[in-house]
């Protein structure tokens, strides 16, 4: 064999092959998690929180990036991820939970079926909150009722609109939605400026997240909360499910209150293969038990009560299994049709 033969061959065996190496980095650009909100949210803040420790537990040790996508309240980052987005795992999303329900409830079709999402995990359970600014003239959820409580909204499909419609007509509320803010911040500053008294559809967590002077400083009232079971923390906070006594109203918030059975999700696209969502749920579930991850949660004061992704797939199905009677009622009354 001649001396170039035998170079050629030593080299080929010393390599390593491609295939194994290739599969050691799946992510070689990185992962990015699009945000359907603007910066300084809840869900902006939480998703940045995942991503600084997300990518240790991922072959090759990507990086993460997070972009913002806001709009539509979060329908047009789930459409992105339906239409647009790789289907390889390298791009995940987060979204409050107007969206997770916008294909059953809405006036239009948007164009997804969160469904059909490859849901990777939930980093909280949570409460959905109504609050109003201390200085306003709502202290409780009883002045509700007596005059009208105007609040900010991010767009149809979100739960800062959908909330207070249905709350109207299951607890006799008087408030009114002013809407179109771009998101989470731009609502912060309306509350604050006293363009209008507060907002309902506000996560504790989130408000914890990005706006804990609120609550340490006694800025704001709590009028409701809302979730599966009441939050510990705020005992003296009126639970929706303690007033709400009509099964059809009971069953109408059930499938409203999404976002909080899973809240802040994280989810790949439709078609994302099942080797990728694998890779991606094992390294969510690995993340939510981190010890780096953890103390940056207590030193933060961030809320973790996660659900892993397999559960939040059949949570999802389950909740696109929802009665059409429950799904239409819930329609009508976003539309400003219900009674």
């Amino acid at each position: 064999m001649s001396p170039i033969r035998s170079s050629i061959v030593a080299f080929a065996l010393a390599a390593p092959a491609a295939g194994p190496a290739l599969a050691q980095d799946p992510f070689p650009k990185g992962v990015t998690i699009q945000v359907a909100g603007t910066a300084g949210g809840g869900i902006d803040l939480y998703a940045r929180f995942l991503g600084r420790h997300l990518g240790r537990h991922l072959p090759g040790n990507p990086s993460v990036n997070v972009q913002d996508m806001p709009g539509a309240g979060g329908i047009r980052a789930a459409n992105y991820m339906a239409e647009a987005a790789p289907k390889d795992g390298s791009v995940l999303a987060t979204f409050p939970g107007g969206p997770l329900i916008e294909p059953l409830v809405g006036a239009r079709n948007p164009g997804y079926d969160m469904s059909q999402f490859q849901w990777i995990g939930a980093m909280s359970r949570d409460v959905t909150l109504c609050i109003a600014w201390k200085a306003s003239a709502f202290q409780t959820l009883d002045d509700t009722k007596k005059q009208e409580f105007i609040v900010a909204g991010t767009g149809a499909g979100s739960e800062t609109d959908s909330y207070p419609l249905a709350l109207n007509a299951a607890l006799g509320m008087k408030t009114r939605i002013i809407t179109g803010y771009l998101g989470t911040k731009e609502t912060f500053m309306a509350i604050e400026s006293g363009e209008v008294h507060g907002r309902c559809g506000m996560s504790l967590s989130s408000l914890r997240a990005s706006k804990p002077d609120w609550l340490r400083d006694n800025k704001i009232n709590i009028l409701l909360q809302i979730g599966a079971e009441k939050n510990p923390t705020i005992p003296n906070v009126p639970f929706a499910f303690d007033l709400i006594t009509k099964p059809e109203d009971r069953q109408m918030f059930e499938l409203m209150m999404i976002g909080t059975v899973l809240g802040r999700p994280f989810a790949a696209p439709p078609g994302t293969p099942a080797a990728r969502v694998e890779m991606l749920r094992k390294a969510f579930d690995a993340t939510m038990k981190d010890p780096a991850f953890l103390a940056e949660a207590e030193q933060t004061q961030s809320d973790i009560a996660p659900t892993s992704g397999v559960d939040a797939q059949a949570i999802m199905a389950r909740t696109y299994a929802t009665p059409k009677a429950v799904t239409e009622r819930v329609r009508a009354l976003i539309s400003g049709a219900g009674k």
